[in-house]
């Protein structure tokens, strides 16, 4: 029999169990979301690499295939991100999640609405900071995390984060079954998010030769690099990565250059604009011109493993936990597993006394 998990962020959500399928860039459209909520998850779209119209579209395309709750990732950064939340607010959206820390009035705008927000955190001071602005809960990911990520440990971040806030805290950074969802539990989590873990399912859009390098890859492939943007970013070690970090300053402006010009006509974005976001994105570091570039046009190397499938051309976000994922199974079966197994995890804990 499979025990309860009620807990504070099912309630604060609406959705069955606390699994949270996090908002990946080119990974989380609305198939996968949709596949997530109909699981009982908390799926989220993850829009920074959406249009407005795009997010829009498909925030009705989920909408139309479940009456679950579901909810939509923002760059809290973005020049367009009050237009994002208007979308949200208008569309019935249950949840905002926010890669970065969102503004106090965002907060405000979106609780207003009725919006339930959480943002993302990686450091026990931002979690204080986004609860004193009225977020709702928050998921704190630790440096197992794929994709941007920071040097402390989930297991130590985790315990952290819940002794400093009292609002529902998530955990993030090297789960990927049931035995995981105990352990955050026992840290005193209210559940967990996972990125890696779905996107390798069957309900996932990216591309199977992607999925193959992710399952064949150990956790030694699994590497942190700031040669892509110039940021710790989690991600498998790749000829792609490999050529990044092994690249002068103006071989590396130049290669930017050319990539910058596709993400450019892909997303409609003028000059000015790319490099004003890639400033955006430097937080305070000393970045080259190559970098500030790749701080803009990220989104394009990853497009180009996760939509294209050139795994040859991109980069592939990834948490250390891809070392341990062996199967593509659809988000359905990966939750009930998760929590059959968390039962049995449960009920293999001695008794106490």
């Amino acid at each position: 029999m499979t025990a309860s998990f009620d807990t504070a962020l099912t309630r604060l959500t609406g959705v069955r169990y606390p699994i949270v399928q996090t908002g990946m860039g080119w990974v989380a459209g609305p198939r996968l979301v949709t596949a997530s909520a109909e699981a009982g998850a908390l799926g989220i779209l993850a829009s920074a690499t959406m249009s407005t119209e795009q997010l829009r579209s498909a925030v009705r395309e989920v909408r139309s295939r479940t009456d679950r709750p579901f909810g939509v990732n923002l760059r809290a950064d973005a020049g367009d991100a009050r237009e994002r939340v208007r979308i949200i607010v208008d569309e019935g959206v249950r949840v905002a999640s926010f890669a970065l820390a969102p503004s106090r009035d965002l907060i405000a705008e979106l609780k207003d609405a009725g919006v339930v927000v959480i943002p993302s955190i990686g450091a026990r001071r931002h979690a204080e900071k986004v609860a004193a602005w009225g977020a709702d809960a928050v998921i704190v990911q630790g440096g197992e995390g794929g994709g941007h990520t920071g040097e402390v440990a989930t297991t130590v971040l985790l315990p952290q984060v819940v002794d400093a806030v009292d609002i529902p805290v998530v955990a993030a950074g090297g789960f990927h079954d049931g035995r995981g969802l105990v352990a955050a539990l026992a840290y005193g989590a209210a559940g967990i998010a996972m990125g890696t873990r779905f996107l390798l399912t069957s309900d996932s859009t990216v591309p199977d030769a992607v999925k193959a390098r992710y399952l064949a890859a150990s956790v030694k492939d699994v590497t942190v690099t700031t040669a892509v943007d110039g940021l710790p970013h989690r991600m498998l070690r790749t000829e792609m990565v490999a050529a990044l970090e092994r690249a002068g300053r103006v071989r590396a402006l130049a290669q930017t250059v050319r990539r910058a010009a596709g993400f450019r006509k892909l997303s409609g974005l003028s000059w000015p604009r790319m490099v004003r976001d890639g400033l955006a994105m430097r937080h305070g570091r000393d970045l080259s011109w190559s970098q500030v570039l790749l701080a803009a046009n990220t989104p394009v190397l990853l497009r180009a493993s996760m939509v294209e499938g050139r795994t040859d051309l991109g980069v592939m976000a990834s948490g250390q936990v891809a070392g341990l994922i062996e199967d593509l199974p659809s988000c359905e079966v990966l939750v009930q597993r998760i929590l059959s197994e968390a039962t049995q995890a449960l009920h293999a804990l001695p008794s106490p006394g």
